[in-house]
């Protein structure tokens, strides 16, 4: 889901849909890669206070925070630098960040700890998943997908988790007038992004139809952000609202 992940996929691990194996096709491709010792630490002793274990049964929100403030979710934070800082910058809201990669997780939860950030929590499983069993309908002020793996090859462009069925399970958990952010550093998925929101029913471009975002709201810089500027890459935000 996250670029941690982009550059160890492999083709060979492609599973289409069939009624024998009732497989699905993954967004990810789990390549757990080198665990530091901070990480591991901060896995085994920090999980309890910020993990939030995958099961099927609905979360409550406000029981799981201890508050009434509205929840942002992003989904595949890579090693979570970003949205911790979002979370510092916007103490007013909850976060609960998806991330199936280890080491990233591991990352978030030592420096969530560390620097005492306490409206943030973490599940480590499919966002899918996570969406259809765990969110509620009309429960999210914003979800944020933000330099999903591009699956760039022709072939693989069927792994990239914006999809239509996707994006109605999106829209049926968010709030009323609530937003979906994306941002992407490939052109071609960033015009399909688009193509694809501005078609979806039940959602509006906040930057009008055929627009990119001019702005990147509250989003911050993330390190796949950065390296692609250096390799020259573009930037794409969408901004879309739910009616």
């Amino acid at each position: 889901m996250s670029k941690n992940d982009a550059q160890n996929k492999s083709p060979d691990n492609d599973t289409d849909t069939n009624p024998k194996t009732h497989k699905t096709i993954k967004s990810f491709v789990l390549r757990q890669g080198r665990v530091t010792r901070a990480q591991q630490y901060a896995l085994d002793n920090h999980w309890q206070a910020y993990g939030i274990d995958y099961s099927e049964q609905p979360l409550s929100l406000e029981t799981l925070f201890n508050n009434h403030n509205e929840t942002i979710v992003e989904i595949g934070f890579g090693n979570g630098e970003s949205l911790l800082q979002q979370a510092k910058n916007q103490p007013e809201f909850n976060f609960i960040g998806i991330e199936v990669h280890g080491p990233g997780v591991g990352r978030l939860l030592h420096h969530a700890h560390n620097d005492a950030v306490h409206n943030i929590k973490v599940i480590r499983h499919d966002a899918v998943d996570v969406f259809k069993h765990q969110l509620i309908n009309n429960t999210l002020r914003q979800v944020q997908l933000f330099f999903p793996d591009p699956w760039h090859k022709k072939r693989h462009h069927k792994r990239r988790i914006i999809k239509s069925d996707f994006i109605t399970l999106i829209h049926n958990r968010l709030k009323p007038d609530g937003f979906f952010h994306m941002a992407t550093d490939w052109q071609h998925y960033a015009n399909q992004m688009l193509t694809q929101m501005d078609t979806a029913e039940g959602f509006k471009n906040t930057s009008g139809a055929g627009n990119f975002s001019k702005t990147k709201a509250a989003r911050c810089e993330t390190k796949f952000e950065r390296r692609g500027l250096k390799l020259g890459h573009g930037v794409w935000d969408l901004i879309y609202k739910k009616q």
